[in-house]
């Protein structure tokens, strides 16, 4: 699983912000705001990473239960797949 390109994060006044670049600008506009979370979750997916390999990383660096952890990263998935900014090839 992974981002798609032409999507990339940029910190922006002090806030996460995921903005579209070259072709993938023409048809999205605007610009989507991130929390540390997110945006936490948004770098794993740029590099690639599986559902299993995410969970184990949030597990490890946040102090968070598993069931929560599973929430949030599902939550986040939901948000990306709707909105078309996943490769799950």
């Amino acid at each position: 699983m992974k981002t798609k390109k032409g999507f990339m994060l940029r910190s922006v006044a002090g806030r996460h912000v995921v903005v579209a670049v070259g072709k993938a600008s023409i048809e999205f506009n605007g610009l989507i705001t991130l929390n540390d979370t997110g945006a936490y979750i948004w770098e794993k997916l740029s590099n690639g990473i599986t559902y299993d390999e995410l969970l184990k990383d949030m597990l490890s660096d946040y102090e968070v239960d598993e069931k929560t952890a599973r929430e949030g990263i599902d939550g986040f998935l939901a948000t990306a797949r709707e909105a078309n900014l996943l490769d799950e090839d």
